[in-house]
């Protein structure tokens, strides 16, 4: 270019030699009128593609070029488009290479220009031109090369769906030289990258089988490059290929063919090695169905060649003198490995072993590279089931490896560090990691204080060692510690109250933060425990309330305005639960209530008035420590570690996975949070006005009897009905348990002394029969029971029973006898199926309750009273206020008549009047009749004391009962709140 384009040297110097912006921008400005002046003609010199005729070869190259080499600078071009459409048109060689420079350089795809060159494009790619090398001709190769350069860099969605089939044609066409063939390959990979969906798998995948066989290693390479591109993006549609680039591989590791200008310091090929080993990792599964295809020899044939390439890449692979060879086996030795963590554990374990060994030796080499790489695949190696305890062997190289002068290198070490941690090693390498802590640089303390937290956590199995292992943390490097790895610390303590763990946490906060110098991250987490789990050390010395708020406040200078406001909050709850510190914290609040920061302000004002707004007990509810937090699956340190190394890292892999540590303190945790849930659920009932303390219900559940199909329990919108009829039956001679539409369950039942005769009715109210109809009764340690009944409906076979026709009854006789007291009624379970073969059970209970038994007994007032007193005490009495509802009538004497006949005519006690002088109050005295004999064969009976006290202004009742039982002290209480309920209703 020399030679024919002096004039654009002579440019080029202008600009480079330049004194200032200005001076280059005044030269361009010039060059671009006198190239616009030159493009421009008059009508006769324009041709039909707008350039001007006039313009000889040289010029018009030279002109074209100038504009090119501007461009390049940044200066915009937005003319001359029509000569460089006249070039790439030229027959010329040297007009038709400058032409497409240009092309590739000043239009874009979606300029309107582009249409009117597309078919001289697409005639240079596939129209054959002249051979001749004398003339000024280009040779169908040479034209064929710039229009696919061409193609590949300029941009554009309609460009690109017109011209890509000539490129797979002249891809696969056999006339193509292997130049053209390479060059169609990466073109058609870019078009495929710019729209993946250009291709489609099925069709395309045959086509690149043809090529995978051509025996130039050039083609295959760029072949390779073009198939790991699109099999990316559907990885299926080419699985097919698989054995294609096995043959390959083997031809290359195993029988060494290769053409010499391919061989790079005696390796076949590396780069083509390395793509074909990459493809293959796409595909983890194919040695598993290779595996089991035993009756194919072809795909064994394929996966055994494959488990001797891998296998002889990992024993052939050597540190060498020369870092090129060096650089290119390492390349492929690392994909190697890289294909064996993709199979997994169900890879050949001989060649996961080898390449632990192979990489146990290159971390420990010279070479920094080497060793970067040996870290890093050894990091996913250790992802693999079984490989942990190989990975142990190499931790004290690692080690060393974690003081390298490279930072790189340390990252890398860290990682591997981080995934070969179990529970066996983990205290003793964050003990190293901590211990390095101290000498770290600070580009790579944050990563390591993160990660160190998530090993302590992961792995701690007294998590009090993972308590002190943060507060190191704060006190090397306290201003690595995010506020993420101090709030899991919070976290965590608050979820596993079990053991000493809060109070220790407490006690060793208090000690941390007691020095005046200490990092203020301290001090947050210091703020926050004491706050919640203080008063469980407040009893030791030197650690009062008093001596908690001293120690915290004396940081309150040098705080921050967050770590204030998390004083502010510390402070108020010191102040509820000590009297001693109320009047420390009100000059604080004071003060604070004029603070410039809001949130402080804000806290200091509410805390403040808060006494006053509300009672104490108010107060105490507001203040009372926090709630357990809620587990998420994936904890904030996770997240962040996630962020920072991304989803492909092994680190993070690895901390997604729960190690046994975690899952037997999440098993914990969850068996004391049923438990929790379990005493919540029980008080809550026991408070629910609406849930009787005397269950209709029994705890059976459907299926107890070990059926197989699924039944139909009692539906939930008749519960409240139920509830009600048991209560009534519990007071009444007769009545319905249970009814729905296919079935009704009556009662009744008689009792003298100690006896009882129940009959239970079960009625088909439904229109088909009920077949396999069966009554289970369990027996009960306090009562001695006989059970009569139909013909089958005591079978405990599921597959007997009786069968109940349409308006019909089963029937069910017991004859029982008490023996000492009690407070559950016996349970019941009715089972039956319906005609189309629907499986019932309906656990019930059957209204035998202690006051059933009892006899009434008169008193005098004085007798009663002297009685009443005699059993005064925690273990024979029992006593609950419960509300009337707020649409219940008012509480009047009449209401206090209905509370007198349900004691005395509903529980069979004897009415004991003139005891109080007002007439809110019910006393009744009766005998609980047993038939337990005692030394003398008497039979033992129990004296039973109780008394109904009524607050008119409040709307309640106060039931009291006695007795020498404390068991029938509460099924008394539980049988009379159940009954003045329901008379209240």
């Amino acid at each position: 270019m020399s030679g024919l384009a002096r004039g654009l040297q002579n440019f080029i110097s202008d600009l480079r030699n330049a004194k200032s912006k200005e001076e280059e921008q005044k030269r361009v400005d010039k060059e671009l009128a006198n190239i616009r002046k030159k493009f421009t003609g008059s009508g006769k010199q324009l041709g039909e593609d707008g350039s001007n005729q006039a313009l000889n070869s040289y010029h018009r190259k030279k002109y074209v070029w100038k504009l090119v080499y501007i461009h390049v600078l940044g200066y915009d071009v937005d003319f001359g488009h029509a000569e460089v459409l006249a070039l790439v048109r030229s027959a010329k060689y040297s007009e038709k290479n400058v032409g497409y420079a240009a092309l590739s350089l000043l239009l874009r795809g979606d300029d309107p220009m582009m249409n009117s060159i597309i078919n001289t494009v697409r005639k240079d790619l596939t129209t054959p031109g002249p051979a001749s090398s004398k003339s000024n001709v280009p040779v169908t190769d040479t034209a064929q090369s710039l229009a696919l350069c061409t193609i590949a860099n300029i941009s554009g969605l309609e460009l690109l769906q017109t011209l890509h089939p000539d490129v797979q044609r002249t891809l696969l066409a056999s006339s193509s030289s292997p130049g053209v063939k390479k060059k169609s390959a990466l073109c058609l990979l870019r078009l495929v990258r710019a729209n993946p969906k250009l291709m489609l798998g099925k069709e395309f995948a045959p086509q690149v089988a043809k090529l995978l066989q051509d025996k130039h290693l050039g083609v295959l390479t760029s072949s390779m490059s073009l198939l790991y591109g699109v099999a990316s993006h559907s990885p299926k549609e080419y699985e097919s290929l698989i054995p294609y680039v096995v043959h390959v591989l083997g031809m290359l590791v195993l029988k060494k063919k290769c053409a010499r200008e391919y061989l790079y310091y005696r390796t076949p090929s590396p780069w083509l090695q390395i793509k074909l080993l990459k493809f293959l990792q796409l595909y983890p599964q194919a040695i598993i169905q290779g595996a089991q295809d035993n009756g194919d020899d072809k795909s064994a044939a394929h996966i055994s060649q494959l488990t001797s390439v891998v296998s002889k890449i990992l024993t052939e692979t050597d540190v060498s003198d020369s870092i090129n060879k060096s650089n290119a086996d390492h390349a492929i030795l690392f994909e190697a490995v890289n294909l064996i963590v993709t199979w997994g554990s169900s890879g050949p374990a001989q060649l996961r072993e080898g390449a632990m060994k192979l990489l146990g030796k290159f971390i420990s080499v010279r070479e920094p590279n080497i060793r970067y790489l040996g870290l890093m695949t050894m990091a996913k190696l250790a992802q693999l089931e079984g490989s942990n305890e190989s990975i142990k062997k190499h931790q004290e190289t690692v080690l060393v490896s974690l003081k390298d002068a490279d930072i790189s290198v340390r990252r890398r070490a860290l990682d591997l560090l981080f995934v070969m941690c179990d529970t066996d090693n983990a205290e003793r390498i964050v003990d190293q990691l901590v211990a390095h802590l101290v000498l770290a640089d600070a580009a790579i303390r944050e990563e390591m204080v993160l990660k160190i937290a998530i090993l302590a956590e992961k792995y701690a199995t007294d998590l009090r060692w993972y308590v002190d292992t943060i507060l190191k943390l704060i006190s090397i490097s306290g201003d690595h510690v995010s506020d993420a790895i101090w709030h899991r610390v919070v976290q965590i303590v608050t979820n596993h109250p079990q053991g000493d763990l809060q109070a220790y946490t407490a006690a060793t906060l208090l000690v941390a933060a007691s020095p005046r110098r200490c990092h203020e991250t301290a001090v947050r987490v210091a703020s926050y425990v004491l706050g919640e789990f203080g008063f469980l050390v407040a009893e030791r010395p030197g650690m009062s309330g008093e001596e908690q708020f001293r120690i915290l406040h004396q940081h309150w200078a040098t705080s921050s305005p967050q770590t204030r406001a998390i004083l502010v909050s510390t402070y108020a709850k010191l102040a509820n639960l000590y009297e001693e510190c109320r009047p420390l914290v009100a000059p604080v609040f004071a003060r604070c209530k004029n603070s410039v920061d809001v949130e402080i302000q804000q806290r200091s004002a509410e805390y403040a008035a808060m006494r006053e707004a509300f009672n104490a007990e108010a107060v105490e509810d507001l203040l009372r420590e926090m709630p357990p937090f809620e587990d998420k699956k994936k904890s904030a340190l996770e997240q962040r570690l996630r962020e920072k190394e991304g989803d492909d890292s092994a680190a993070v892999a690895k901390a997604a996975r729960p190690s046994k540590a975690q899952r037997e303190r999440a098993a914990q945790s969850a068996a004391a949070a049923r438990a929790a849930e379990e005493v919540a659920a029980q008080q809550a009932a026991e408070q629910n006005a609406v849930n009787d303390p005397i269950s209709p219900i029994s705890d059976g559940s459907p299926g107890a009897d070990g059926l197989d199909k699924p039944k139909v329990g009692i539906p939930k919108d008749i519960i409240p009905a139920m509830r009600k009829a048991f209560a009534n039956l519990c007071t009444s001679a007769s009545g319905v348990l249970f009814e729905n539409s296919l079935l009704q369950v009556g009662v009744k039942h008689e009792y003298v002394n100690s006896q009882g005769r129940i009959s239970i009715f079960f009625g088909n109210l439904g229109k088909a029969p009920l077949q396999h109809f069966r009554v289970l009764v369990d027996d009960c340690e306090h009562l001695r029971m006989q059970k009569q009944g139909t013909q089958g409906l005591l079978d405990e076979n599921e597959d007997g029973g009786c069968t109940v026709a349409i308006r019909t009854q089963a029937k069910l006789l017991l004859l029982v006898e008490v023996t000492a007291p009690f407070d559950d009624a016996p349970a019941m379970r009715v089972v039956f199926e319906t005609e189309d073969g629907e499986a019932h059970e309906y656990p019930l209970r059957i209204p035998i309750v202690a006051t059933c038994f009892m006899e009434p007994v008169t008193l005098e007032p004085g007798a009663f009273m002297q009685r009443w007193k005699s059993l005064d005490g925690n273990d024979r009495e029992c006593q609950e206020v419960i509300k009337a509802p707020p649409n219940a009538p008012q509480i009047d004497e009449e209401s206090m008549e209905r509370v007198a006949r349900i004691i005395t005519d509903g529980l069979k006690f004897g009415r004991c009047q003139g005891c109080d002088p007002t007439p809110w109050t019910v006393s009744g005295a009766a005998t609980f009749r047993t038939a337990a004999k005692d030394a003398n064969g008497n039979n033992i009976n129990v004296g039973c004391l109780i008394r109904v006290e009524a607050n008119p202004q409040a709307g309640a009742f106060r039931i009291t009962t006695r007795t020498l039982h404390a068991l029938c002290s509460k099924a008394v209480k539980n049988v009379v709140l159940v009954s003045i309920k329901l008379a209240q209703v």
